[in-house]
């Protein structure tokens, strides 16, 4: 008999999280995303693939990565580390050869057996916190097949379990995470559908479709902005959102998300260009504005 084993591409996960659903939780970051964000601060998470993530400003020059790369991806040039991404087949030897962390190996397949471990390490302080585990990304619609056994495997070991997702996807793949999902948490960028595009690369349709749906659901339901200058920092712009989401029953809350340029660093580790350079935090003043703009239609809204 073959037996064929889901497995996951995940890149990180966090224990002791007290920002990702009530409690304390562990969160799994799956790698994928159908969204292109301008503003990402998990770019390492956008692609379902692995990958070599390089900070030259840790290397120490050893030349291990070179004695290790098949492709002769990495050269020491007048004690500086020139890693030549066209040549790199993303195997990870070097990574695993590099003394610094100066080049990291984004993408760890992992079975769910090899994952439930993980995270029941910590189930006494789920149970003491009424907290759990979440599913994060990426996206965890981008690897569903993985993302349903997982959470059918936490809640068999009665566990509370929680996903947040752009919910860009075909609603039976939503429809079937909910049968094992006890929160969701869900983003909206825009109400606008070509201002989302130009942000996103993808337009709304299908999202906002999908919320429409989720809220006639009995599954407790976050709505979350992320608050991005120059695409929707604007009380117009917010009220939009909290009215398109004034009747949703299961609602819980709204919570408002200030852009910050955190993972900037991580851009230039992947070696891709970093859109949002020029952006700029939101003052608390701004959210503060945007919160007001909300609650005209929304009852609890909250900034992180």
């Amino acid at each position: 008999m073959v037996v064929f084993v889901v497995k996951g591409l995940i890149f990180d996960i966090k224990r002791f999280e007290v920002h990702d659903g009530p409690g304390i939780r562990t969160t799994v970051f799956l790698k994928g995303c159908p969204l292109r964000c301008f503003w990402c601060q998990n770019p390492e998470g956008l692609k379902l693939k692995q990958e070599i993530m390089f900070y030259p400003e840790r290397c120490i020059s050893c030349g291990a990565c070179m004695a290790t790369c098949p492709r002769g991806a990495h050269e020491i040039r007048n004690n500086i580390h020139v890693y030549f991404r066209d040549k790199c087949e993303n195997c990870g030897r070097c990574a695993e050869s590099c003394y610094s962390g100066a080049l990291q190996f984004v993408g760890k397949w992992m079975n769910v057996d090899d994952l439930i471990k993980v995270v029941l390490m910590d189930k006494p302080f789920y149970n003491a916190s009424n907290g759990g585990v979440t599913l994060s990304g990426g996206d965890p619609v981008m690897q569903y097949e993985f993302s349903y056994a997982f959470l059918e495997r936490c809640k068999s070991e009665g566990l509370h379990t929680a996903i947040e997702t752009a919910a860009y996807c075909r609603w039976e793949v939503l429809e079937k995470l909910l049968s094992v999902t006890d929160l969701i948490m869900m983003d909206i960028k825009h109400i606008d559908s070509e201002v989302h595009y130009k942000a996103t690369g993808v337009r709304n349709d299908i999202i906002l479709e999908n919320a429409k749906k989720l809220a006639e659901t009995d599954k407790p339901l976050i709505i979350r902005i992320p608050i991005v200058p120059t695409v929707n920092d604007s009380p117009e712009a917010i009220a939009a959102i909290a009215k398109f989401i004034q009747s949703f029953k299961n609602l819980m809350f709204l919570e408002l998300l200030p852009f910050h340029r955190l993972g900037e660093v991580k851009y230039r580790a992947l070696g891709i260009e970093y859109p949002a350079r020029n952006l700029k935090t939101p003052t608390k003043a701004k959210m503060q504005e945007l919160i007001e703009a909300a609650k005209k239609f929304v009852t609890n809204v909250f900034s992180a």
